[in-house]
């Protein structure tokens, strides 16, 4: 029968209708994206003069580690179609107290591409690679520790917004909390007030273990499960075994796992599937945090219901998810 959830990370509810999946034409599977044609590639190596200047690249064992010339594992540059710049200038229409609020998008935007391998999806990366693009994710992080909030992401393939299909990261700066996160932040700040100082993803992370029916995989660094409300198909959580609230700060990253699950993701489902990936890290004013990384296959659309009411419609019940995911 279906159900309505409630997600203790986020308050978002969801509607678990796992019989709308026996409709017509319903069946979830994903099909390999197109091959990345090289010679239009502006991320592959040997293109650096395609891209903006970079502003970090890790080139381990190049004699001569020159600014944008080949040699490099992991590259970072300014987005070429910013959304946020640090001088953006004010608004030209005025704001009005009541009706119209206006401010300048100041912050960063910056792309990490991932490796120079011309592959789509980070699961197509050995994971010693995913690791290192990982670890430029954290230092890229630190470099914006004066923003109110960093949220980084990854887009794969276009049906996920992907404007490129080499794969990459985007990691935006922003000078203020967007109201999602700052929801989560209010609810990580209850959570603690009400059990007097706990962790609320390290709480739930807990009771998932203890229930193990959502649970995905394990290992040294992290777990990772299927959201109680989980909010489209597949959808997964991976979260630090032990409590930490910056995804920047040392420790570990959870690389393997990603990995892990990734590839869960592609055997299941016959190819790697269009998804959106982020990481959530503590923004300014979280005394209570803890970071984790989302990971949304995108097999289904948004309709209505999502766009209109912000409730999620998902017809695979995340412990129906969690259980073929295990043994994918």
């Amino acid at each position: 029968m279906p159900e309505v959830r409630v997600d203790p990370l986020t308050g978002l509810r969801t509607i678990v209708a796992a019989d709308r999946a026996n409709r017509p034409n319903a069946g979830l599977s994903a099909t390999p994206a197109e091959p990345i044609d090289p010679a239009r590639d502006p991320f592959a190596e040997g293109h650096e003069q395609q891209t903006p200047p970079e502003l970090f690249a890790l080139r381990p064992g190049v004699a001569d580690p020159r600014p944008d010339t080949p040699g490099w594992t992991v590259r970072v540059v300014p987005n070429l179609y910013p959304a946020l710049t640090p001088d953006a200038p004010e608004p030209g229409e005025e704001s009005h107290r009541d009706l119209y609020t206006t401010a300048p998008a100041r912050g960063g935007h910056e792309v990490i591409v991932n490796g120079p391998q011309p592959v789509t999806s980070l699961a197509q990366l050995p994971v010693e690679q995913v690791a290192a693009a990982m670890d430029v994710w954290r230092l890229r992080m630190r470099a914006h520790a004066d923003a109110a909030c960093r949220h980084l992401i990854v887009n794969e393939r276009r049906e996920a917004g992907a404007s490129l299909p080499h794969t990459h990261a985007q990691l935006y700066a922003l000078d203020f909390v967007p109201a999602a996160i700052a929801r989560e932040r209010e609810r990580f700040g209850a959570h603690a007030t009400r059990t007097m100082g706990g962790s609320l993803l390290a709480d739930l992370l807990q009771e998932e273990v203890r229930r193990r029916q959502r649970i995905v995989a394990i290992d040294d660094e992290a777990v990772a499960f299927a959201p109680f409300a989980s909010r489209l198909p597949y959808q997964l959580t991976i979260a630090p075994r032990r409590a930490r609230a910056r995804f920047e700060d040392d420790g570990p990253t959870g690389a393997a796992l990603l990995h892990d699950v990734l590839g869960r993701l592609g055997r299941l489902l016959g190819a790697d599937p269009p998804l959106n990936l982020w990481v959530r890290t503590a923004p300014s004013g979280a005394d209570h945090f803890c970071w984790r990384i989302d990971v949304l296959p995108r097999l289904t659309h948004l309709a209505g219901l999502e766009l209109g009411a912000g409730l999620n419609l998902n017809i695979v019940a995340p412990e129906a998810a969690a259980a073929a995911l295990r043994e994918a």
